[in-house]
């Protein structure tokens, strides 16, 4: 939720590019997590996850502009939450990737 605050603000500042921007990729990471939980296979859940985990990457990037911008509020908060859900993505993504299947 801070992040649609941050793009709101950015949006408030006239800094429309970069606002939509990080509000698409970052809400996209939310929309792939909660579409793997309906994967119809293990390879889907895997394959939703790994786009979360680029979405998380291309949100990064975006947060990394602004805190190098002088013009642009301070995303240091921002990036550190992201770095959490960045690892919970990827350590999903690994623990399912390691999973053998079970053989009946």
């Amino acid at each position: 939720m801070n992040i649609i605050s941050f793009s709101e603000t950015l949006n408030e500042k006239k800094k429309y590019i970069l606002g939509n921007q990080l509000f698409r990729s970052r809400t996209s990471i939310g929309a792939n997590v909660k579409e793997a939980q309906n994967a119809e296979s293990k390879a889907d859940f895997i394959h939703k996850l790994k786009i979360a985990a680029k979405e998380v990457d291309e949100t990064e990037y975006w947060l990394l502009l602004c805190k190098h911008s002088k013009e642009y509020p301070d995303t240091t908060e921002l990036l550190e939450k992201l770095t959490v859900i960045s690892k919970i993505v990827n350590k999903i993504i690994g623990t399912k990737n390691n999973v053998k299947p079970t053989v009946n």
